[in-house]
């Protein structure tokens, strides 16, 4: 009878602690960390993916690896543990059969590689009874305790191997010995001691002594070595294939963005309608690029904007210091001549006619600079009042009766706008229906607004024969495009167009703002297409020399544009039909209020009202009750 006894302790690890200067230490340390960042930010982005993926897969695979050897390492221990509880007795019991199969072949089978010593306490003798026999003569066996007292009975331990060689064969030694039979031979042994446990001729149960069972850990370091080396194999492997996978994939991935570089850097020679190639905005390269398309498309508005902008700023200094050096020039010439011919006869008749030419240059000299301060304050957004409410159609009416008086022979007709399908089918236009035009209110600056209309009808007056025919209508159609849109429209027959869609829109859905549509037409010469555009722009006249016959300044278009700019309108020039010129004003006048639909007798009997419906009937019971 064998009975087994558990216990065991362990010494606990000893600390090591090694001081250091601090301020030493804080110095290297700070350099050392700023050698380093800079190292690390001098490396490019796909090297930093590519080196995170491979630390990352080595970092994985060496847990994986090293937490597979400590699985099957605790688990082959415990199944050594287990056969040697399990098999002591058994072992104990068939000492001779196993000395008989340890006989029979150099290499031991897996019942004979236990090891066997039993300690007889009744004679003190120490007798290996089994030790498992290697190649070569060499034997293993573990290093035991001479003192039993403090082993722990049934639980086994750990210890070291102790080598011999045959005595019976002479040429075994450790330079004989192959490898693989050395490094059996030093592997550590798993032993378990138990009490000897035998039984007198009477019968009674005494403890004869102790028995130490043992096998070599040979077996399960060699499994767990092979383990650990394929599993490293395995790791590499994947680390490599992963490092290349990696680099293909990081560099597919960035290749958006070095387009987008080479694109910036394309951007930062100067060209700046380069743009970033599109992809799916779900992605964060996709979302990147619109973004910089975006921005890059303002970048390059605002740049154009500019520019044309300072070529405007140059060429209105320019053209603004030849019109005002013709009339000084003027000023100083006919005070010259008056000084030259002051002493000669008729000195006075010379001189009032000196006066007037002075007078008429001095008058035009300050219609320019009373034009060019009312630019001035229109560009900062002074000199101009939109609370007032304007009368536009006596506005209209009366600049009709001043062109009629300063051209009595013009025939003028007046009526209403409204819009209608072109007869080539290409869409709706603006429509002519003469009669009285309709009452439209505004806010706005009534002087401003009439400086407009002035402007107007002063260039028909300058530049159309006396007697060509002109209309005039006022017309109030719905659009649905904000004033905000509407007074950043450039001031050309595409934006017209625009404008006509949106009213066409707003019109059937009646959503949207009204807008108070003012047009001149004329049948004179008219305007070249690639000028029309160009009438707007500061000191632009088709026909200058004509312009300072009649005492045209260039201005007036100009002044017209920013008013009605300013009033958060559209102008623009196109062609009438027939020939001449038609300006188009188009004002806002108040939000499109949507029409509400009277409930019908039956639904209101049944008590069927929409929101709508019972909307209209609140308003109708308030209406009554005031």
């Amino acid at each position: 009878m064998i009975g087994i006894e558990s216990g065991a302790g362990m010494p606990g690890p000893s600390g090591v602690r090694a001081d250091a200067h601090p301020g030493a230490g804080e110095h290297r340390e700070s350099w050392f960390a700023r050698h380093i960042r800079r190292r690390i930010d001098a490396v490019s982005l796909g090297s930093k993916l590519v080196a995170c993926i491979i630390v990352l897969l080595t970092l994985g695979s060496f847990a994986l690896s090293f937490s597979i050897r400590q699985l099957v390492s605790s688990y082959m221990m415990e199944k050594i543990d287990t056969q040697l509880i399990n098999q002591a007795e058994l072992v104990f019991n068939n000492i001779e059969l196993l000395r008989q199969s340890s006989g029979t072949t150099e290499n031991s089978p897996s019942m004979t590689s236990y090891f066997l010593q039993a300690r007889d306490k009744t004679n003190g003798k120490t007798e290996n009874l089994l030790v498992p026999a290697l190649k070569g003569g060499v034997d293993s066996v573990p290093v035991l305790p001479r003192d039993d007292s403090g082993v722990t009975f049934g639980q086994p331990f750990t210890t070291a191997a102790a080598i011999s060689f045959d005595a019976d064969s002479a040429s075994a030694s450790s330079s004989t010995a192959d490898h693989a039979t050395l490094s059996r031979a030093r592997s550590p042994w798993r032993v378990v001691a138990m009490r000897w446990v035998d039984k007198t001729t009477d019968g009674d149960s005494y403890v004869r002594g102790v028995i130490y069972v043992g096998l070599s850990l040979s077996d399960s370091i060699d499994t767990t070595n092979t383990l650990t080396r394929y599993s490293a194999m395995v790791g590499i492997a994947v680390v490599l294939l992963g490092g290349v996978i990696g680099s293909i994939v990081v560099s597919a991935t960035l290749t958006p963005l070095k387009r987008i570089e080479k694109t910036a850097a394309k951007i930062a020679a100067g060209d700046l309608s380069q743009r970033v190639p599109s992809a799916p905005e779900n992605t964060e390269v996709g979302s990147l690029s619109a973004s910089l398309n975006a921005m890059l498309a303002r970048i390059e508005q605002s740049f154009r904007e500019q520019q044309e902008t300072t070529d405007k700023m140059k060429r209105f200094v320019s053209d603004a210091s030849h019109e005002l050096r013709t009339p000084l020039a003027a000023i100083h010439g006919y005070a010259e001549l008056y000084k030259m011919q002051r002493e000669f006869p008729g000195a006075l008749e010379r001189a009032d006619e000196s006066i007037a030419h002075i007078e008429a240059s001095s008058s035009r000299m300050t219609v320019l600079v009373e034009d060019l301060l009312s630019l001035a304050r229109l560009d900062e957004g002074r000199g101009i009042d939109l609370t007032q409410q304007v009368p536009l159609t006596a506005v209209v009416s009366d600049a009709t009766d001043d062109l009629h008086a300063l051209d009595p022979e013009r025939g003028i007709r007046v009526g209403s706008l409204e819009l209608e399908p072109s007869s080539d089918g290409s869409g709706s236009r603006f429509a002519f229906r003469e009669g009285a035009m309709p009452d439209v209110t505004l806010s706005g600056d009534g002087s401003r607004l009439r400086q407009v209309v002035t402007n107007i009808v002063g260039n028909i007056h300058r530049y159309t024969p006396a007697d060509s025919p002109v209309e005039a209508a006022i017309g109030v159609l719905p659009a649905s495009i904000s004033p905000e849109s509407l007074s950043r429209m450039p001031s050309t027959e595409t934006s017209l167009r625009h404008l006509i869609e949106a009213i066409e829109v707003g019109q059937s859905m009646q959503v949207g703002m009204n807008y108070a549509i003012v047009r001149f037409s004329d049948h004179g010469p008219g305007v070249p297409e690639e000028s029309r555009s160009q009438i707007f722009e500061r000191f632009y006249t088709a026909d200058p020399s004509r312009a300072r016959l009649k005492g045209g300044t260039g201005l007036g278009m100009a002044i017209a544009q920013s008013v009605v700019k300013a009033h958060r309108g559209f102008i623009c020039a196109t062609q009438t039909d027939g020939g001449g010129l038609t300006l188009t004003v188009v004002l806002p006048v108040a939000p499109v209020e949507p029409k509400i639909e009277p409930v019908p007798a039956e639904t209101a009997k049944r008590g069927w009202m929409t929101k709508s419906d019972s909307r209209t009937a609140k308003s109708e019971r308030r209406t009554r009750q005031r």
